[in-house]
């Protein structure tokens, strides 16, 4: 642009140019910081622009922030952040490799000691179950056994006896007793010395129950036998006379009138093992011999709690 003057003229450029040596050149704003974020130069102007995540503002050179979160990009939560968001999940589920959806986390797959008996998998959870004849914990992963003969949930009659062992229950009928042994008390038959059928019988046998969890840890002390009455000049020898088929026990003699039932083998279960544990009475002096019997019934477990 020529501008007259007095004598002379002068030279101005348009906006958006300088004049340098009575030539118009281009001002390149963007070098001078016009723009908040970017910028582009053009011949006599220039534009600015935002980064992903900001709206230019009216001046049309700052920038501000937009929310994401406002048109719900995510799945669960969304926290807006300085040009961006981030979405994060509720408990029990983890982010999805796009960033905004939300998968359920199968908790069941961590670890097979999260629950002691069955995990199963829910949508942002799990749960714990346990096999018939237990009930859940109150820390809601342990199994407890349920005792049918507490409860009162069983088929026993009132002549039986219930039983309970872990997972289950079995009733007990009425002591029968094989002649010539006759019954003393509810849970032991007597031969008497005086009667030449009980010879070579044993003079007594004891009834007794107990309930071992399957695969329980051995070697284990499982049953104490010992010798009630004590003769002078008399030893005890004690043995599995029967029902140790599989060999997973063996009687260990801890004192000259007492021995322990050992457990050396697991045993799986659900299993009834019934074993004749004898206790022999020697005694030289009067040349005697005698014997009496525990008939101990084990209910194994199918499980391990």
């Amino acid at each position: 642009v020529c501008i007259n003057t007095a004598g002379g003229y002068t030279c101005t450029c348009a906006e958006g140019y300088w004049l340098f040596h009575g030539q118009c050149q281009d001002i390149d704003e963007c070098r001078y910081g016009y723009c908040q974020q970017l910028c582009a130069n053009a011949p006599g102007s220039y534009s600015c622009s935002c980064n992903p995540g900001f709206v230019l503002n009216p001046d049309g050179r700052t920038c501000q922030d937009v929310d994401e979160c406002e048109e719900e990009p995510c799945n669960h939560a969304c926290f807006n952040t300085y040009g961006s968001f981030m979405c994060n999940c509720d408990e029990g589920f983890e982010l999805a490799s796009d960033g905004t959806t939300c998968m359920d986390l199968d908790e069941c797959s961590f670890s097979e000691f999260l629950c002691q008996h069955t995990c199963v998998n829910s949508a942002g959870s799990f749960s714990c179950v346990c096999p018939p004849g237990y009930y859940l914990y109150e820390d809601d992963r342990s199994c407890e056994d349920i005792n049918e003969c507490d409860t009162g949930n069983n088929t026993c009659t009132t002549e039986q006896v219930c039983f309970n062992f872990q997972g289950g229950y079995t009733c007990l009928g009425p002591l029968q007793c094989e002649p010539p042994h006759v019954a003393v008390s509810d849970n032991q038959c007597m031969c008497s010395a005086e009667n030449p059928a009980c010879k070579d019988r044993p003079f007594t046998i004891l009834y007794r129950h107990m309930d071992l969890p399957a695969g329980r840890s051995v070697p284990a002390d499982i049953f104490q036998m010992q010798a009630t009455t004590r003769y002078p000049g008399a030893f005890y020898i004690f043995q599995i006379k029967s029902g140790n088929d599989g060999r997973e026990f063996y009687m260990r003699q801890t004192s000259h009138v007492s021995a322990t039932l050992v457990l050396v083998r697991p045993i799986k279960g659900p299993k009834k093992v019934v074993l004749d544990l004898e206790m022999v009475t020697v005694n030289n002096v009067i040349n005697f011999r005698g014997s009496s019997i525990i008939q101990l019934t084990i209910f194994v477990s199918e499980h391990p709690f």
